[in-house]
């Protein structure tokens, strides 16, 4: 059975952050890493889905391989995969989860008028 799905030619996959409310519980891990899309074209795309479902259903994962910015191959699990007719042939749409070392947590310190949080509050008192 394939335990990975292998983008043959092309450049690196472009990897976009997940957006969709459901897709962000797919990031819950002890591991501080990134839920991202990507978007792939490709000729079978209903058979690539249907070999991840097939694996999952085996409760085994199934890898994305590419070769990332540098030429080194990487991979990449997962976690949910749809294919999409497009006007210029079939899209597969593939959420991964990406551990990055150079990845760095981002806090937005403001309220949701987007004033700035008063750092001195005291919930206290």
């Amino acid at each position: 059975m394939e335990d990975k799905i292998t983008i043959i030619e092309g450049p690196t996959p472009l990897f976009e952050p997940v957006q969709d409310g459901w897709a962000l519980g797919l990031n819950e891990s002890r591991v501080f890493s990134s839920a991202v899309l990507t978007r792939l074209r490709t000729f079978n795309g209903p058979a690539l889905v249907e070999r991840c479902y097939r694996r999952w259903n085996e409760k085994e994962p199934i890898h994305l391989l590419y070769r990332d910015e540098i030429g080194m191959e990487a991979s990449a699990p997962i976690l949910a995969a749809r294919s999409v007719e497009t006007d210029d042939g079939q899209v597969l749409l593939l959420w991964l989860h990406v551990q990055r070392d150079d990845m760095q947590l981002e806090i937005d310190a403001s309220d949701d008028d987007g004033e700035d949080i008063d750092d001195d509050f005291d919930p206290l008192g």
